[in-house]
């Protein structure tokens, strides 16, 4: 329909290379996905890459508003496993993430152009990973001293709106409380 429409559409699949704990070429036939939509047009490129990702996401965009809808797959990787159910060690090799780790990870990636472009220098670099180490443990800290949400909790901080009804919610507000 998007097609046939040429709706400014951009389709986005984000291949990590697994699905849950089975490699790409066990369990799909055409691993090309990018090519699947038949006549909408595609590309497969590196997802580790926030650089490169910001600009096929502005040429699509641009493509898209001109000729329809555009696919691109982005070849990522997760280092470890889909959910605690899969620890992601039994499909994979050591070896196999620590490549990856070594020559796809995107904080090296996005590190090595910056210091490559001479647009950072490593010591600013280290002094803000330390920094941000040090925001993050002082929020994890905070968030282990803080109370268990409460059930009325899952209500709050949500728009709502009159002659809004969502079937199988329970919940109903008895009056418009300010949105916070």
């Amino acid at each position: 329909m998007a097609g046939l429409w040429k709706l400014p559409m951009v389709y986005v699949c984000e291949n990590n290379l697994y699905g849950m704990g089975t490699s790409n070429e066990r369990h799909s036939y055409n691993t090309k996905y990018y090519a699947r939509g038949d006549k909408i047009p595609g590309f497969k490129m590196e997802g580790q890459n926030v650089l490169a990702v910001r600009e096929a996401i502005k040429y699509a965009g641009a493509y898209s508003l001109e000729n329809g809808p555009i696919c691109i797959e982005f070849s990522t990787y997760r280092y470890h496993g889909h959910s605690m159910s899969d620890p992601g060690k039994s499909y994979r090799t050591k070896e196999e993430v620590a490549d990856v780790r070594k020559n796809r990870d995107p904080i090296e990636i996005a590190r090595n152009i910056m210091l490559d472009n001479d647009w950072a220098q490593a010591g600013e670099l280290k002094d803000y990973e330390k920094m941000v180490r040090k925001d993050l443990d002082e929020q994890v800290q905070q968030i282990m001293k803080d109370p268990y949400p409460q059930p009325e909790d899952l209500y709050k901080d949500l728009a709502c709106t009159d002659g809004h009804y969502i079937r199988g919610v329970e919940y109903k507000m008895t009056q418009h409380e300010p949105l916070v």
